[in-house]
């Protein structure tokens, strides 16, 4: 347990949450206070010390109040070639006014929503998600009826500061019914340098033979705190598809849980993380097989500049019934800098018999052949490491169906690689 005396830091925030949802908010409250936040030496975050950042760098734990969003700025930070509908939120406020109207879903503030609290991504599994759970003030509910196919992508777009409190709580409650497919763009912009901590639950329910794309962009300023969890149920002959890509910040955490609870469900998990500076991300995934044939495929990489550093720890669960499983984790990363550090560690535990796994992880720096290769053949040395390393990052880039945002993250891939080369 952490030596803090857990409401010395968010005392006020679980104090002044909204009156509603009162039975979840306080079984989950109630899990916070006795737990604490993660204290140095345990597991979970043994290599991300997100308590001492938080203690370090806020002096203000209180609920950051609602920022000013005038519609030139949407219309500015909506990248090019988007053609889809635009969900507004402002320090986790949804902002309905300054948003799409999308019709033929079930569109709402969470606090007036039947959102199913609590009900995948479980309090008890992190400390920060009760947190969360307990004081959350804002976000959205969106739910896609049966057999719906919503043909634009939906991007949720959030502008996070430090305006009078430095606490962001996004919820998000995403329900897709059976037969339908989706597409999300979950973006956030950061207004400002101050200092913010935003600490985000999303949790995405899919019915059977569903399809849903969520595909996330982490571009935010330098003094950004950010704690993700984000956890989906799907059922059978479903597929679920996550991209997250990561390029800046002070200290990022991603907890990506996937349940496959149906035969023939697949989950997809995907991401790159292009760091720089001081920028410190931790990617923590698990997959969970119950059930028999159920696909899982899980590609993270990372390139570390600077003194960046990384960490990665995936999880894949094979429960005993789930025979006919096939599971591939892969974890590969490129060190640029002899200060840059990566920590991985995939694992699998396996109790049923007939099935097909398989992790691994690689560690390294760019290949001297490769590039002696291209140098030989009239390429400079510059242009070279920009072509590999473009080429490593292809890979996870090529899972993103939505063209305007897979353009709009390769050219911020090409921008970071340029400036570096």
């Amino acid at each position: 347990m952490s030596t803090l005396v857990k409401e010395d830091l968010f005392e006020n925030l679980l104090e002044s949450a909204p009156a509603n949802f009162t039975e979840a908010r306080q079984t989950a409250k109630n899990l916070y206070l006795k737990s604490g936040l993660p204290a140095p030496k345990e597991e979970e975050y043994k290599f991300t010390g997100i308590t001492k950042k938080l203690e370090k760098s806020l002096d203000n734990f209180n609920q950051a109040n609602q920022l000013s969003v005038e519609e030139n700025l949407i219309k500015e930070s909506v990248f090019q070639g988007f053609e889809g509908d635009v969900l507004v939120f402002s320090n986790g406020k949804f902002l309905q006014e300054m948003s799409s109207t999308i019709e033929g879903l079930e569109v709402s503030n969470i606090l007036s929503s039947s959102a199913e609290i609590g009900s995948i991504a479980k309090a008890e599994k992190d400390a920060f998600a009760a947190l969360n759970q307990a004081s959350f003030s804002g976000g959205i509910s969106i739910k896609v009826p049966k057999k719906t196919k919503v043909e634009k992508p939906i991007l949720l777009l959030s502008f996070n500061g430090a305006n009078d409190g430095q606490v962001i709580t996004p919820r998000f409650w995403i329900e897709v019914g059976d037969f339908s497919e989706i597409t999300f763009l979950d973006q956030s912009i950061s207004m400002g340098e101050e200092a913010y901590f935003v600490n985000k639950v999303v949790e995405i329910k899919g019915g059977l033979n569903s399809h849903i794309n969520y595909y996330r962009l982490q571009n935010e300023s330098n003094q950004a705190i950010e704690v993700s969890n984000i956890e989906t149920d799907i059922q059978s002959d479903a597929r679920f598809t996550s991209v997250n890509i990561s390029l800046s910040g002070d200290m990022v955490r991603n907890n990506l849980s996937l349940n496959l609870l149906g035969s023939n469900s697949e989950g997809n998990m995907y991401g790159i993380y292009l760091l720089n500076g001081k920028t410190h991300v931790d990617n923590h995934t698990n997959v969970d097989h119950t059930i028999p044939h159920a696909e899982s495929n899980e590609m993270y990489k990372g390139i570390f500049d600077a003194q960046s550093r990384g960490v990665f720890n995936g999880k894949i669960f094979v429960r005993q019934d789930a025979q006919k499983t096939n599971a591939f984790q892969q974890n590969n990363n490129v060190l640029l800098s002899e200060d840059a550090i990566v920590n991985t560690k995939p694992q699998l535990e396996i109790w049923a018999d007939d099935v097909k796994c398989s992790h691994g992880c690689t560690v390294g720096q760019l290949d001297e052949e490769a590039l002696f290769y291209l140098q030989a053949r009239g390429i400079g040395k510059v242009q070279a490491k920009g072509l590999l390393l473009y080429a490593f990052a292809g890979e996870v880039m090529e899972k993103i169906e939505e063209e305007s945002f897979k353009n709009h993250v390769v050219g911020l891939i090409q921008d970071r690689l340029g400036s570096k080369f």
